[in-house]
């Protein structure tokens, strides 16, 4: 008899297969177009946050009976959903702050270290990659505030590199647990 993860896992695997063609194809259109109005960008990673929430949300409900945290996946894809909705209504706004929280948090990491190179035990010959590792996150910060639409798209790079290799690992996790479900 087969366990009731299993059933699920065996009965739903496409979905994370879906999940991972849909964050492959999100992370090729943010590389391959860049150039791209950013508010378009933003629009199809809100449509992306909402499907994936939605997905999430059915499998949970639909398997609430077989999965003792089913209600986790329920959470996850209500904050999907919750974030896509104010993605779409603040479009400018939610760029604008992503932007300034990875610069404010560069700032605060780039201040911390260096003066962790200070008070670090040991020689200066060995804190020094520390103090650098801050001067850096600190040029990075002021450059993403000075520079905010050079960043937008280095933030967008980098979003679509994620995408693309978190969708390739789902794809990968979906036919490894088919093939699980499948051997049971």
């Amino acid at each position: 008899m087969m366990n009731p993860t299993a059933q699920v896992v065996r009965s739903h695997w496409w979905l994370l297969l879906l999940r991972g063609i849909f964050a492959i194809l999100f992370g090729i259109i943010a590389l391959a177009a860049p150039g791209i109005a950013l508010l378009a960008f933003i629009y199809v990673f809100a449509a992306y946050a909402i499907l994936d929430g939605i997905t999430a949300i059915v499998v949970s409900l639909r398997e609430r009976s077989a999965l003792r945290t089913w209600w986790v996946l329920l959470l996850e894809g209500i904050a999907g959903i919750l974030f896509g909705i104010l993605t779409f209504t603040w479009p400018g706004e939610t760029a604008l702050i992503l932007l300034y929280l990875v610069a404010i948090w560069a700032l605060v990491t780039g201040l911390v270290e260096i003066s962790s190179a200070f008070v670090v035990a040991g020689s200066a010959g060995h804190r020094w990659g520390l103090g650098l590792a801050g001067l850096l996150s600190i040029i990075f910060g002021i450059i993403l505030i000075v520079h905010p639409g050079a960043g937008l798209l280095t933030v967008l790079w980098l979003v679509g590199i994620y995408a693309i290799v978190f969708g390739v690992s789902l794809i990968i996790y979906a036919f490894q647990i088919r093939s699980r479900a499948s051997a049971l």
